[in-house]
C-alpha cells in the first residue's frame, strides 16, 4: 500500500498547526500499520474531540467522529457488535483523560480487544491553550498564567494499574521505538494503550519560552527516563530527580483473556 493510498486526498490540507506533532504520530502509526499488512476494508477508526482526534478523518477507511470524550464508549459498542474488525481509537489527553476518564479506566479494566493511541500534549490545544490534566506542574496556560499548580495524570500508569494489556509511552522524538510500539497494540489482543507526548508549538511551546517546535522536541530529549531504569533507581534508593521527567518505554506486556473472549462473542486462542 502506497503512502497516498492510506490517506484521504481530499481531506488535504489537514487542520494542524505547523510545527504540530500530529504528522508524526500518522507517519508512524502508517509505518506500522503498513509493515503489518492490515487492510483498511477490515479496520474501524475512532475519535473524540480535540486536534488528535481528527486524524481518523485523513484515514482511507471507515471512522466515528464521535462526541468529546466518548470515544472509547463508542468504540466499545462497534467492537462488540462487529468483534471481527480491528478498531483504532486515536484521542488526546483532554479527550481521554478527563471528560473520558471513566470510559478510560474501565476499557483498560474490561481489557477490551481494541488500540488506543492517545496524542498527550501537555494542553488544550485545539481551544485556546487551557491546562489539562497532563500540564505539567508550573508549567504556563491561558488559565494557569502564574503556572500550573496542580500535579498531572499519569495516563501510562493509570493503564497499567486498570488491567490493560499493553501499556507504553514515547515522545514524538522517539520514533523508531514509537513505531515499533505501535506494531505490538496493533497485534495485541485484549486493550492495548500507547500514549505519545507531543510538541504542541503553538498554545503549549509559546506560553512556556519553547515557541520553535525543534526546542520542544529538544526538551522531550532532555526529559526522557527509560521506566526501567527509573524503577530500578527507585527499588535500589537511587535519587534521579524525576520531576518533570517524562518516563517513557514499554509499560507491561500481557496476555490476560480480553472482555470479548471473556463473554464469549470470540473464541479463546
Amino acid at each position: 500500500m502506497e503512502l497516498f493510498d492510506f490517506y484521504r486526498k481530499d481531506r488535504w490540507p489537514h487542520v494542524f498547526c505547523p510545527g504540530c506533532g500530529n504528522g508524526t504520530v500518522m507517519n508512524c502509526f502508517y509505518r506500522a500499520f503498513n509493515d503489518l499488512g492490515l487492510p483498511l476494508d477490515r479496520t474501524a477508526f475512532v475519535g473524540g474531540i480535540g486536534c488528535s482526534s481528527r486524524i481518523p478523518l485523513y484515514i482511507n477507511s471507515d471512522a466515528l467522529h464521535t462526541t468529546h470524550g466518548r470515544a472509547i464508549a463508542f468504540a466499545t459498542g462497534l467492537k462488540l457488535a462487529s468483534p471481527e474488525l480491528k478498531v483504532v481509537v486515536f484521542t488526546g489527553d483532554g479527550d481521554l483523560g478527563a471528560i473520558g476518564g471513566n470510559h478510560f479506566i474501565n476499557g483498560c479494566r474490561r481489557n477490551l480487544d481494541m488500540t488506543v493511541i492517545c496524542i498527550n500534549n501537555n494542553i488544550y490545544g485545539m481551544t485556546g491553550g487551557q491546562a489539562s490534566i497532563t500540564t505539567p506542574h508550573d508549567f504556563l496556560s491561558t488559565t494557569t498564567p502564574s503556572g500550573n499548580k496542580e500535579y498531572p495524570f499519569d495516563l501510562a500508569e493509570i493503564a497499567v494499574a486498570a488491567g490493560a494489556n499493553y501499556v507504553a509511552r514515547w515522545t514524538t522524538r522517539q520514533v523508531h521505538e514509537l513505531t515499533k510500539s505501535i506494531k505490538t497494540a496493533l497485534q495485541k489482543k485484549g486493550f492495548a494503550f500507547v500514549e505519545i507526548v507531543s510538541q504542541c508549538p503553538i498554545n503549549f511551546g509559546r506560553r512556556n519560552k519553547m515557541p520553535d517546535p525543534t526546542q520542544l522536541l529538544d526538551w522531550f530529549k532532555e526529559s526522557s527516563v527509560r521506566r526501567d531504569k527509573a524503577r530500578t533507581a527507585a527499588v535500589d534508593h537511587v535519587d534521579l530527580n524525576l520531576a518533570g521527567q517524562i518516563t517513557v518505554g514499554e509499560f507491561v506486556d500481557r496476555n490476560r483473556e480480553s472482555y470479548e473472549e471473556l463473554i464469549g462473542v470470540v473464541k479463546h486462542g
